[in-house]
């Protein structure tokens, strides 16, 4: 019996990366595609454990390359398609806002136009709480799945473009989609720039923690692992055309997160130096995913066990952030497979 093909975009960067590794070790009955272009931010040290599984298989390829994803797509005939490959870091699309068009946009269209040609079973957009733009400090205030689409930074109007021609091509092709909106996801493997990470690897190293403005921004904190579960369920479970939010409860201010990591790891908060604020940045966040618990989905962790977890994962794996911090990682990939 062959089995399901499930291609998996993204799975070098730290949300797809643990969902491929959740899908390898759970479901040894499909076989798992990770697509990935291994920008600055994908790496696959983290998959050494299931690189030579029987159920896995790594392919280079850029999403926006549509003859190479086409081709991709007619030989694999895969059954399920979950798409988290985009360009996700808000400082750099201040930047340099081209490239997330490119790949977030561009990208997904040429995904679709694949899997609409392929006959795919169910086609699974992961997005981002920050399509909704920003919530006021009142703590009774959620974003839910009608919250309309209101992006301020251009990742996440670039994340909102790729949301609404996920829907039109359900609306317009009957392709069987869902579309997953996310908090701000911790745990392992996350990208060392990123705010739980960069916080631990400085505070370790002791040199300063930058944060932004006064550090009273707030994020609705989930746990990647508890993401994973839930993308899980949509792609089996999800109604077809449907959006699910997903998010954790765990409301912190970016000062109280960094003053958390700080206390855990016995340091000084004089190591905190607050920065010029980041241009057009988003007050609060937070999710109310009611929806997707009638599925049969609640969160395994909170944020104090959370991230006491995850930052001891960062002081037992430092080789692999101090490898990514010097550069390293990027020569695994033509190690590994004898490429460039």
């Amino acid at each position: 019996m062959n089995k399901e093909k499930v291609l998996v975009t993204g799975g070098a960067g730290f949300i797809g990366g643990n969902f491929v590794q959740h899908m390898v070790s759970k479901y040894p009955e499909y076989q798992i595609f990770n697509l990935d272009l291994l920008t600055y931010a994908g790496d696959l040290v983290k998959h050494k454990e299931i690189e030579n599984a029987d159920n896995y298989t790594f392919v280079k390829i850029d999403i926006a390359d549509r003859e190479a994803v086409m081709s991709l797509f007619k030989a694999e005939k895969f059954d399920y398609v979950v798409h988290f490959a985009a360009e996700s870091h808000v400082d750099r699309s201040i930047t340099h806002p081209e490239i997330f068009v490119k790949t977030n946009v561009m990208g997904t269209q040429v995904l679709l136009d694949a899997a609409k040609a392929n006959g795919i079973k169910k086609f699974v957009h992961v997005s981002t709480d920050e399509v909704y733009g920003e919530l006021d400090f009142d703590p009774t205030t959620f974003f839910t799945e009608e919250t309309p689409l209101q992006p301020n930074s251009p990742y996440s109007a670039s994340k909102a473009s790729s949301d609404f021609l996920v829907r039109a091509y359900h609306e317009t092709f009957g392709l069987p989609v869902n579309i997953t909106r996310c908090s701000n996801n911790y745990g392992p493997y996350h990208f060392p720039e990123k705010l739980i990470p960069l916080t631990i690897s400085r505070v370790l190293n002791e040199q300063k923690v930058p944060v932004y403005g006064d550090g009273k921004n707030i994020r609705d904190w989930l746990h990647v692992k508890d993401h994973c579960l839930a993308i899980d369920l949509v792609m089996h479970e999800g109604i077809n055309g449907e959006v699910y939010n997903v998010g954790g409860h765990n409301e912190k201010t970016n000062l109280e997160v960094v003053q958390t990591i700080i206390k855990e790891l016995g340091k000084s908060e004089e190591l905190i130096e607050f920065v010029t604020d980041r241009l057009g940045h988003d007050k609060r966040y937070a999710i109310d995913p009611t929806k997707l618990q009638a599925l049969g989905w609640k969160p395994t962790y909170n944020f104090d066990t959370g991230i006491a977890q995850t930052i001891q994962w960062y002081l037992d794996n430092k080789e692999w952030w101090e490898q990514i911090l010097n550069g390293e990682y990027r020569n695994y990939f033509s190690d590994q497979y004898s490429i460039k």
